[in-house]
């Protein structure tokens, strides 16, 4: 089975961004007066909830039931986020994760496409492609599939989906790259092999249904994996 494309997920998966979002939540939160904390406890819960605007949703249902806040200022807050985000990651604080740059050129160098599928928005993936490839997301993959652009957040396989009619490809020509359950779950519903490498927030997690599970991409054979049968590759 000859595999035409690689899909990434990107935050915990392209690099271990998610401590960047924290402190830009954080950053976001005291900016505009409000007295709320995520430290890394809490934003490890609040992970479990894909997507920043519903993560603030989840956080003001858990810690303050009854108080509402309009999409509105949701979305302002979560704009305000955004940019504070990407002036983190234009600082040049958050590297690569180990074997994502060699295993996107390896594509690049054998005609293998190269593609998004994130809950992020599309902002935050031109700014982690600006830093580390200077160039923005489009002109690094074939695809992109980001943000709100799916109905519904992973674990919905809707991202997945999205990103697979782009590339004109069956899920079975397909690898998908995630590092969090709820990834692994939308790309196996979408009919993908995922390969898993956890990141700082999704240690421990179950990940049972991987068709591959690694500590980083370093080790990851593109050859071995196209050539085994999913049973009889590695699982955690």
């Amino acid at each position: 089975m000859k595999t035409a494309a690689f899909i990434f997920d990107v935050d915990g998966t392209l690099a271990e961004t998610e401590e960047a979002h924290r402190q830009a939540f954080n950053a976001t939160f005291a900016a505009a007066g409000l007295d709320w904390h995520w430290d890394a406890p809490l934003y490890g819960e609040l992970l479990k909830v894909t997507g920043g605007k519903e993560r603030i949703r989840a956080f003001l249902e858990r810690a303050y039931p009854g108080v509402v806040m309009s999409d509105e200022s949701i979305v302002g807050l979560h704009r305000q986020k955004t940019k504070a985000y990407g002036d983190i990651i234009v600082g040049g604080g958050v590297p690569l994760r180990p074997g994502v740059r060699e295993l996107i050129q390896f594509a690049k160098l054998q005609g293998i496409k190269t593609a998004v599928a994130t809950t992020t928005n599309l902002p935050n993936v031109d700014a982690l492609c600006v830093a580390f490839w200077g160039e923005p997301a489009g002109a690094v993959f074939d695809v992109i599939a980001a943000g709100d652009e799916a109905p519904r957040k992973k674990p919905a396989p809707d991202i997945y989906t999205i990103a697979l009619d782009r590339l004109g490809l069956e899920p079975k020509d397909c690898i998908a790259f995630e590092d969090s359950r709820n990834g692994l779950l939308s790309a196996k519903s979408a009919g993908l092999r995922v390969v898993v490498t956890p990141s700082q927030y999704s240690t421990g997690e179950d990940f049972t249904e991987a068709d591959l599970f690694l500590p980083d991409l370093t080790g990851f054979d593109v050859a071995h994996f196209t050539r085994a049968p999913a049973e009889g590759l590695e699982n955690p």
